[in-house]
């Protein structure tokens, strides 16, 4: 498939470099590409460094995923050759069936619980996407009996081609992105490409909780859709009775209420979605019970961190869009030190500055810091205080806070104007906090 094809790989972040490495696995003849000159690359390959590429003489063009697909160099290279994502090549060298998990918030706890349920079930299991292990890293170790467990973002499926998954889950859709994607429309067109090559054998999860994906025609899907919710529905998957059940021309209980460990009804529905993918896909009941049994959540998503002061802290770095971090402010109940802003995502933040109500202090740093604050001042919220570091927020929320108050890091904002991913800002403030 890619044997002697010469291959040109954009981008050289986790996903690329899995990518390249993959592909010269796979016999390509490649080159790998970054607009920084000073990027280390710790295997043999050919470099094309410091800009876009120099040349456009290839078979293929392989994008990561924070390659905009609308750059110049891009445009014309798709005149010229296939130009595939990272996430495609992963694809490609697959032997395994694959379930994608897509929406703006959710899904790395869906992918992760999902994954935890198929392992409790002793299948031969993979989380990979956008959960931080590219599909490429683990591709040519698949075999026919895989199950790779999908993280997708609107990113990766902006360039997928042949790239199909069996069960599908879209979760939610709220505004994010739309520095890239300009429109609300754009963005939602892009996440429902995970549905694109599906055929009347596979399946279609969506969110009947939410707005977004409740309205969406689904006269353009070929799969077969099926909704979750919190209630009750005529068909699907729905809570009824303290318990997750499947509705289809009769009802089977599939899970308590009572194994779920995990506060919120976001979480409700990330293992209504989980759920759901798991029982479509043959895993037992009992997998799912002794999986969702087990989980106590993931890492940087209103993760606890410890109490310092009487002061609990969370770390919510997942936090990278507004909506997301609702979620999270929503679930504090006590006084709360507010820690947020980042990149400057195109987001607008009049929604979540309006559920304050428990936001003693609001401490703001990155790009976004002024736009955030002006939209606080129009609420009436005042108390608000600016960095310029990690560091200093945290010294500055202890330095104000008192005993049962609680700290948050939520930036509503991508990390990227400080940080090369959200789980490295959540660890810094982890770090952060190491020294009080």
């Amino acid at each position: 498939m890619f044997k002697d094809k010469k291959i040109i790989v954009v981008g050289m972040a986790r996903s690329g470099i899995s990518a390249a490495k993959a592909l010269i696995e796979a016999g390509a003849d490649v080159t790998v590409n970054d607009s920084k000159a000073d990027i280390e690359i710790d295997f043999e390959v050919k470099k094309d460094l410091g800009g876009p590429p120099s040349s456009l003489d290839y078979d293929i063009m392989v994008l990561s995923p924070g390659v905009p697909t609308d750059l110049p160099f891009v445009l014309e290279a798709k005149s010229k050759m296939k130009v595939i994502g990272a996430l495609e090549v992963g694809y490609l060298l697959s032997k395994g069936r694959f379930y994608g998990i897509t929406g703006t918030n959710g899904k790395t706890t869906t992918t992760t619980l999902t994954y935890e349920i198929f392992k409790a079930g002793e299948c031969d299991a993979y989380a990979v996407g956008n959960i931080g292990n590219s599909v490429a890293s683990v591709a040519l170790e698949t075999t026919e009996k895989s199950h790779l467990i999908t993280e997708v973002s609107s990113f990766q499926l902006e360039s997928i081609d042949q790239f199909k998954v069996h069960i599908a889950a879209i979760l939610n859709f709220a505004p994010d992105h739309l520095n890239r994607h300009k429109t609300m429309e754009n963005y939602i067109d892009s996440k429902c490409r995970i549905a694109e090559n599906q055929t009347s054998d596979d399946y279609l999860l969506l969110n009947y909780d939410n707005e977004g994906t409740r309205d969406l025609d689904t006269s353009r899907f070929k799969s077969k859709v099926i909704y979750f919710s919190k209630s009750p529905l005529k068909e699907g998957f729905y809570i009824e009775d303290d318990h997750i059940v499947a509705d289809f021309n009769g009802k089977i209980k599939l899970l308590p209420l009572s194994l779920i460990h995990v506060p919120g009804d976001h979480n409700l529905e990330n293992i209504l979605a989980a759920i759901g993918i798991a029982y479509l896909a043959g895993v037992s009941t009992e997998a799912m019970h002794k999986a969702i049994d087990a989980f106590r959540g993931v890492a940087h998503r209103i993760e606890y961190v410890g109490t310092h002061q009487g002061i609990k802290c969370y770390n919510d770095s997942k936090g990278t869009n507004p909506d997301s971090s609702i979620v999270a402010v929503k679930a504090m109940t006590s006084p709360t030190l507010l820690i947020a802003g980042g990149m400057d995502k195109g987001s607008e933040f009049d929604e979540f500055v309006s559920y304050f109500k428990h936001v003693k202090s609001l401490i703001l740093l990155g790009e976004t810091k002024e736009k955030i604050a002006e939209a606080a001042k129009k609420t009436g919220f005042d108390k608000i205080i600016f960095v310029e570091t990690m560091d200093q927020a945290v010294e500055k929320a202890f330095e104000i806070g008192d005993r049962g108050d609680i700290l948050l890091l939520s930036p509503a904002c991508a990390s990227w104007d400080m940080y090369p991913s959200f789980e490295v800002r959540g660890e810094h403030f982890k770090s952060c906090l190491e020294k009080y």
